[in-house]
């Protein structure tokens, strides 16, 4: 057991604590607020939002739609993407399964990614380069751990509510040269793609740069503590394709962030993610949080 020294000493680890046992006694409302100032160490302004990081928190709060629901389930999206855009951008399933104890791999090619529904970013990827090789007991963990972890509740993303949990298999995407694989963001505000965020070396040390539609390297950090890759990341092929793509998916929605990857000019559609960052990973330099608010239209709260 852990001494009350230990406690007053680690703030952040207590105050994490703290939310963590009491967060379903919490309103949204109050959840949220206590959650930025966590954070932040400031307070969370609902009445009159002007960064990204409050107003973010606001649209969990006050956009609430069902249809949100199907586009963060990583197995319904794929029909509104068909739907959108055309199937060609959709990566193949192999299988999707109610629980876990169905997963049968010997169903499954020798290589191949398996997915939490209602999972966030990687936290329920679990990646297969080799069957014969492939530690299924730790995956059945990873993947357990990541579909008991709702983030409705830990972080009031309302569209995740009513998300079905399930379980995923689909094809793995691969560079040509082996390379590690680029994850291309849109950042998109009322419709309209205005940065584009570059994830590279995941599997080694993890970079994020952002863009402008003209492909000219910005000057800050989002989320603040990652730094800009050692080698500035090329315009892909088909980029002007990709932004196109993310304009007709973002429409009619005041933020939302279109994820692709782009395989030497092949593109696949990755995810869409209402809350980039739960809006808790601010920014470096900081102003630019207010600027990118700026961008965001609120809408009337539904």
């Amino acid at each position: 057991m852990k001494s009350p020294l230990f406690y007053l000493k680690n703030i952040n680890y207590t105050r994490k604590l703290f939310l963590n046992i009491f967060k379903m006694w919490f309103s949204d409302v109050l959840y949220l607020k206590l959650l930025y100032n966590f954070n932040f160490n400031k307070s969370l302004n609902l009445k009159n939002p002007q960064t990204f990081s409050e107003k973010i928190q606001w649209l969990k709060l006050y956009n609430r739609k069902s249809e949100y629901t199907q586009l963060v389930d990583k197995a319904e999206v794929k029909q509104y993407v068909k739907q959108v855009i055309g199937e060609e951008y959709v990566i193949p399933t192999y299988h999707i399964w109610n629980t876990l104890d169905e997963i049968d791999i010997k169903l499954l090619p020798d290589k191949f990614v398996l997915k939490t529904t209602g999972g966030g970013g990687s936290t329920g990827v679990v990646i297969c380069n080799d069957k014969n090789q492939f530690d299924y007991s730790l995956a059945k963990r990873k993947l357990k751990k990541s579909s008991e972890n709702n983030i409705y509740n830990n972080f009031r993303e309302w569209p995740y509510k009513n998300v079905r949990p399930r379980f995923i298999a689909e094809q793995l995407l691969e560079m040509p040269d082996g390379s590690d694989l680029m994850d291309y963001k849109f950042f998109c505000f009322n419709g309209e793609p205005k940065y584009c965020q570059v994830i590279s070396g995941r599997n080694d040390v993890m970079s994020i740069d952002f863009f402008d539609m003209e492909w000219v390297h910005q000057p800050f950090h989002e989320p603040r503590n990652f730094p800009f890759a050692e080698v500035c990341p090329s315009k892909p092929l088909n980029f002007d394709l990709m932004r196109d793509l993310s304009r007709k998916l973002a429409d009619n929605i005041p933020f939302v962030r279109i994820d692709f990857y782009n395989i030497s000019g092949k593109i696949y559609f990755s995810e869409i993610t209402f809350f980039p960052t739960s809006g808790l990973g601010g920014f470096s330099p900081e102003e630019w949080d207010l600027k990118f608010g700026r961008m965001i239209n609120l809408p009337s709260k539904c």
